[in-house]
């Protein structure tokens, strides 16, 4: 972690589960004030104990949002190059916006992988640790996001398919997510930055050693495994983790920010609100992790 010590004042906010245990509101805090040290250890605990935190009512422009990120490890800056900020690379806009700020509809989004179960950067040899969505600009009604603990979907699973599924490899691409959800083909420059990697299907989480799976619409192919055995698997296990019992739906208000822990959850947008008329603007940043095992 980087240097934190801005202040030794004692942690001073609340931590409340919610419905899903894997996620809980923290109340007490003013993103926009430096934090001190104890304060931020004790944010790293309720992190792993709720791999899902909310933030409501923030005022964060965007050197605020960078810099509490910067709490919990260096940042990554997106391989998609059109969406970062000018003068912080460390944010990438998520949005329904097209070039000229204006909202478009569905079908005509550059990448409508958002809108599909994810975790992300699984792509990269080392997938970041968190993400943090603030959100902007928030329609009328819907646009929710969506989480489900991959914590939780592994240990639920009958005893033979942990067995089954014990020790399998499964390809992540970049490209082969574009190509799967409908998104703008890449670029050249884009496929040359972004190969396809392998990470185990099951991964231990580095910090509290519990096992999760490890999967998502970046997931290409199950290494050794006939492609049609392949995708029934894939599509049976990201159908187990985010059966409707299980999943956590945030319903935005601008103000919050939701951090996520990219290496034990899921989550997805929700396409439900007037897209063609409203915009949905969320900045999003992400923390440096480490090769899964």
């Amino acid at each position: 972690m980087p240097d934190t010590a801005l202040s030794d004042a004692p942690a001073a906010f609340d931590i409340k589960p919610l419905a899903h245990a894997f996620v809980a509101e923290i109340s007490g805090l003013d993103l926009q004030q430096p934090l001190g040290s104890d304060t931020i250890r004790d944010l790293e605990r309720a992190f792993l104990a709720h791999p899902v935190l909310v933030f409501r009512g923030q005022r964060l422009n965007r050197a605020d949002q960078v810099r509490f990120s910067r709490y919990f490890g260096d940042l990554d800056v997106s391989v998609n190059r059109q969406y970062h900020g000018d003068d912080f690379p460390e944010i990438h806009t998520v949005s329904n916006l097209d070039a000229d700020g204006r909202p478009l509809p569905f079908a005509k989004l550059d990448n409508p992988g958002n809108y599909l179960w994810h975790t992300d950067g699984s792509y990269q040899k080392r997938p970041p640790r968190a993400s943090l969505l603030y959100g902007v600009e928030i329609p009328r009604s819907g646009g929710v996001t969506s989480f489900a603990s991959l914590h939780d979907a592994h240990e639920s699973l009958p005893a033979d398919q942990k067995r089954r599924i014990d020790g399998l490899k499964l390809v992540h691409s970049w490209v082969q997510s574009r190509l799967n959800s409908g998104s703008r083909p890449p670029t050249a420059e884009e496929i040359r930055n972004s190969p396809p990697v392998t990470h185990p299907l099951v991964r231990t989480h580095p910090e509290t050693g519990r096992k999760a799976l490890y999967m998502g619409i970046h997931g290409s192919h199950i290494e050794g495994m006939a492609a049609e055995e392949s995708a029934a698997l894939l599509a049976m296990l990201v159908e187990h983790a985010t059966r409707e019992d299980v999943v956590h739906h945030h319903h935005w208000r601008a103000g919050d920010l939701v951090m996520t822990d990219n290496r034990c959850a899921l989550h997805r947008g929700a396409p439900d609100y007037a897209g063609a008329t409203e915009p949905r603007i969320l900045h999003r940043t992400v923390v440096s992790g480490d090769t899964p095992y």
